[in-house]
């Protein structure tokens, strides 16, 4: 049986079949049962590769955090997660520089949490935006769920992958990628996707 820690661009985390490109954390999120409701106790999420110097540990052990997988890094950023300043320390500084951000990275958690995160209801904070000024990698919702912003095109999110691009929207959209991670995604930055 899948264990609930595959996230989605909502931010939610469930259980899924597939593993994914990428994984990361939030912290510890669990306890011998399961997922707790301790969802937004870390300000640092991260995004990590599945592989870093043949380190091996058991998924979800007490005590320890909880290993989290993303389909690919757009889903992570999405979610609220940035990159990994440890095992992935060029994409980090990479997209810390085209955040615009200097200085300790707690200043740019606290940003990102601030603006991923609707106080005391854990819920994420979705935006509004003309779609014409949302950048490649950006996760916008529509009426069928979350899509991802690609190439002048329009991809669905299925959850173990992009459903054929689709035109994109016009108008005004609800957005799921963060603010900070858009301003990163605008200048430059390239997320790495499984598509």
């Amino acid at each position: 049986m899948p264990r609930q820690n595959r996230v989605l661009p909502t931010g939610e985390i469930t259980a899924q079949d597939w593993r994914g490109a990428f994984m990361g954390n939030r912290g510890n999120l669990h306890d011998g049962r399961g997922l707790t409701h301790r969802r937004w106790r870390h300000r640092a999420w991260v995004c990590c590769v599945l592989d870093f110097k043949n380190r091996r540990r058991p998924i979800m052990a007490p005590g320890a955090y909880t290993e989290l997988f993303f389909h690919d890094e757009a889903v992570a950023l999405a979610a609220g997660h940035r990159p990994c300043g440890e095992c992935r320390r060029e994409d980090f500084n990479a997209f810390l520089h085209a955040a615009g951000h200097h200085g300790r990275v707690t200043g740019f958690d606290d940003r990102l949490h601030a603006a991923r995160a609707v106080p005391r209801t854990f819920g994420q904070r979705r935006d509004d935006a003309q779609v014409t000024t949302l950048p490649d990698g950006t996760f916008i919702l529509t009426d069928t769920g979350p899509a991802l912003l690609w190439q002048d095109a329009m991809r669905p999110y299925l959850g173990a992958g992009y459903g054929p691009a689709r035109p994109k929207p016009t108008g005004r959209v609800t957005v799921l990628t963060p603010e900070p991670t858009r301003v990163a995604l605008a200048n430059g930055y390239c997320p790495k996707l499984v598509v």
